[in-house]
């Protein structure tokens, strides 16, 4: 293996090739949990913390030096595309996204705007920052898939029943379509502005799609997540695609064209592997709150999921979902001492 983080172990095992140990990463690991993070934000807003590209270096940087992960993930958040192409919309704190005007009509749809690379310089400058920084370690940047970002913007905020999304998707189909197809051209270009950067794998977050039947999905979601996954097929980098809850559509997710599928805690690896196929790697999927258990119970569901993960055609050990703001640090760091050792 070279110095390279093209030839690292998180890149390898997304293409299924060997590798001298399984790669571990967390999904929320910059910052979240860190008191340095929570330091260095102190008033500082989520969407301008994530417009300041020397903040957004320290913060990526802190987990990986805190905990030895095998990868570092760009600092952001998946509605940052949206901000850029002119949505108004603030993160609150405790709440999440939330929309000053949604997004639930034909002219609002025909409003959005596309989103030029130029509006996010910050990103890529962000990136051209960290890889010097890293090395080898490789740099894994992400977007929110057109479903869940649909749903953000259609709800005006998080929401537990999805109900005036489904009464677009459901009652006017074609209104729906047309603003997913805006939103995967949004979403392949914000891609493409960390890949153009240099990062080295990519993770599409499909977070509320397992709100979704399997038909449902396949009918209004996945032709748009394929488009932006089948956009970035000539990129070089390995697609990751993940979303909460998706047991049921885990199949339809590797077929939209990612190279690894994270599966959440509720399927195991195993089981994973018969539905997604021998064709594509698998990340996850230890509990988040697991953590909070005693030393002996997080060490035995973490080799558990490093057991069945052996039987999928490569394994990147990751939560199956983010790491809690509450988890103790020092749990993380020995929970990829524990991985590495394995």
């Amino acid at each position: 293996m070279s110095n390279s983080p093209a030839d690292s172990a998180l890149v390898r095992a997304a293409r299924g090739l060997e590798v001298p140990r399984t790669p571990v990463w967390f999904m929320r690991q910059a910052g979240r949990s860190l008191p340095e993070y929570r330091k260095i934000r102190q008033g500082v807003a989520m969407l301008e913390s994530c417009r300041r590209p020397e903040l957004v270096t320290e913060i990526t940087l802190q987990p990986v030096r805190r905990h030895g992960v095998d990868a570092a993930i760009l600092f952001s958040d998946i509605v940052v595309p949206l901000a850029a192409a002119g949505i108004d919309l603030d993160i609150v704190p405790g709440t999440g996204p939330v929309v000053a005007e949604p997004i639930r009509t034909a002219a609002a749809v025909e409003a959005l705007r596309p989103l030029d690379a130029t509006d996010v310089s910050y990103v890529a400058e962000s990136v051209r920052l960290l890889l010097p920084e890293l090395g080898a370690t490789p740099l894994i940047g992400f977007a929110g898939a057109p479903f869940t970002l649909a749903s953000y913007l259609i709800e005006g905020g998080p929401s537990r029943t999805y109900l005036k999304t489904k009464a677009m998707m459901y009652g006017d189909p074609q209104l729906w379509h047309t603003l997913c197809s805006r939103l995967a051209d949004i979403t392949l270009t914000f891609l493409r502005v960390q890949i153009d950067a240099g990062v080295s794998a990519v993770q599409l977050f499909d977070s509320w799609a397992g709100a979704l039947s399997e038909a449902d999905y396949r009918e209004y979601v996945m032709p748009h997540s394929t488009r932006v996954l089948s956009g970035l097929a000539d990129a070089g980098v390995p697609r990751i695609h993940f979303g909460v809850g998706t047991g049921v559509l885990l199949e339809a997710m590797g077929e939209a064209g990612a190279d690894v599928v994270g599966v959440d805690w509720r399927t195991p690896l195993d089981r994973a592997v018969s539905v997604v196929g021998p064709e594509r790697s698998l990340q996850g999927n230890l509990d988040p709150a697991i953590l909070f258990a005693p030393w002996e119970v997080v060490e035995r569901e973490t080799r558990r999921v490093l057991a069945q993960g052996r039987a999928a055609r490569g394994h990147i050990f990751n939560l199956g979902h983010g790491v809690m703001p509450e988890t103790d640090p020092d749990v993380l760091t020995r929970l990829v001492e524990l991985v590495h050792s394995v």
